[in-house]
């Protein structure tokens, strides 16, 4: 193993995460120029937007799995490649259908490291540092979104400005393909395959060279690395079904509490209430810049708070902001007062999601799973979230239509407190448990009910 810092390895390790941000958002500004100069109608206009989507989906479902076979790192490097290709292509695209293609490959990388780079995270940091350096991946996605805003902004004058805005991520894929030379290996697949004298190299940089926990942790992976590698009947099984529940209730949870319609549409909101353009879109910056704040801050926490008490705390401010918003959009219309608290229950409404479901989810999903199947439950658990994404994102506009803005709010709210007591009723705590610790639990839980109901018949 080359030798490496830490932060060298979680930085490029999440760096996948600033790519998934910036091309899930920089389509927000750069569609309105696609649209005058291809001359697209709103049919085509929704499709460009979730083609990302649309790609995200086969990404996770095909690169996410094949982690197990392959490793972490080598998908690793191919979603970087497929980054370059994807947003060249797309800053390039001289018609719709290329275009359309362009963003579907751009969205399989981000569903690729959206599956990879939770579990590559969670696999490489030590049990009592794993919120932390897992959810710098959720901390690289709002940069990327933010960085997206203020390229969209900077480029907003120019004629071919969406191409620059698209081509733009090619940088940061390029940079995420050199880093990813140097990247360890997951030392959990490294000892699977039986390169153990590696592994060890591996754990002692992430351990800070203490081999007591080196020796412990190597001791626990070679335990679960005896059991064979799973497969779909795995997943689905009864030992896996507590896993399963919390990823796919996590990753549906996530998306349909309204997160990336208030992200996406944040300007439209505040064009709304009665701000102007140039206005709003300044404002959508500002969000941006809250927004990475908010997630450093989480970053920082996230080992001291138990999840379940961060989902469901978070869960109750978005909650309460989202109804407060919808109250006040619906007087925000000729009243200055009622439209600045409509702004600041979204901004706090940002700020929950930012802190707690936002980095929390993808934490989960990179823990819950037992090792022998852990890039195919994280795949499942992204498809299922990309897939909720579209579901969304596709019908905001029409709901949006048909209940109104205020009332729209409001049903995001309701789903807020549901998913209250889905996480108080469903979800096991993971914090300061290693990954063998987790996976044993399960084993063990499942033996008991095997157990007891053999004795009952």
């Amino acid at each position: 193993m080359r030798k490496v810092s830490t932060g060298f390895v979680y930085f490029f390790g999440a760096l996948g995460g600033l790519l998934f941000g910036y091309d899930t958002g920089v389509i927000s500004g750069a569609i309105l120029f696609i649209q005058k100069q291809m001359n697209l109608g709103s049919w085509q206009q929704g499709w460009v937007v979730s083609a990302v989507l649309l790609g995200a989906i086969l990404g996770a479902a095909i690169i996410g799995p094949s982690s197990d076979r392959f490793g972490r790192r080598k998908l690793l490097l191919l979603s970087a490649i497929i980054f370059f290709v994807g947003a060249l292509g797309s800053a390039f695209s001289p018609e719709f259908w290329t275009l359309i293609i362009s963003r579907i490959i751009l969205g399989m990388a981000v569903g690729a490291a959206s599956a990879l780079i939770p579990t590559y995270l969670a696999e490489l940091s030590p049990a009592d540092k794993r919120g932390t350096v897992s959810s710098l991946f959720q901390l690289m996605v709002m940069t990327g979104i933010f960085l997206a805003y203020v390229t969209n902004y900077t480029f907003s004058g120019m004629y071919t400005g969406w191409r620059w805005m698209l081509g733009f991520a090619a940088i940061p894929a390029a940079l995420l393909f050199l880093g990813g030379l140097i990247l360890p290996e997951s030392p959990r697949f490294l000892i699977k395959q039986g390169h153990m004298d590696t592994a060890r190299e591996v754990l002692d940089t992430m351990n800070k060279h203490d081999q007591t926990a080196v020796n412990k942790e190597v001791a626990q992976i070679q335990e679960q690395a005896k059991i064979k590698s799973g497969g779909w009947s795995e997943l689905f099984s009864k030992m896996v079904r507590p896993s399963l529940i919390i990823g796919i209730g996590l990753a549906i949870f996530q998306q349909v509490m309204g997160c990336n319609t208030v992200l996406y549409y944040a300007p439209t909101i505040f064009t709304d209430v009665g701000f102007g353009v140039s206005a709003a879109l300044l404002a959508h910056i500002g969000i941006g810049i809250f927004n990475v704040i908010v997630t450093a801050v989480a970053v920082a926490i996230m080992d001291k708070i138990d999840r379940k008490k961060m989902l469901i705390g978070g869960a109750i401010g978005m909650g309460v902001s989202l109804f407060i918003m919808s109250i006040a959009m619906k007087f925000s219309h000729g009243s200055f007062t009622a439209a600045v608290v409509c702004v600041i229950a979204l901004t706090v409404y940002i700020a929950f999601f930012s802190a707690t479901w936002g980095p929390v989810m993808w934490v989960m999903i990179g823990e819950v799973f037992p090792l022998n199947i852990r890039g195919l439950g994280n795949s499942f658990a992204s498809v299922i979230n990309w897939t909720a994404n579209m579901v969304v994102s596709l019908t905001f506009p029409s709901l949006l239509d048909f209940f109104g803005t205020g009332s729209l709010f409001i049903g995001y709210g309701v789903l807020c407190f549901i998913s209250i007591w889905f996480v108080h009723k469903m979800v096991f705590e993971t914090r300061n448990r290693s990954l063998e610790e987790i996976e044993a639990t399960l084993r063990a839980k499942s033996g008991e009910k095997e157990a007891k109901f053999s004795a009952q018949n």
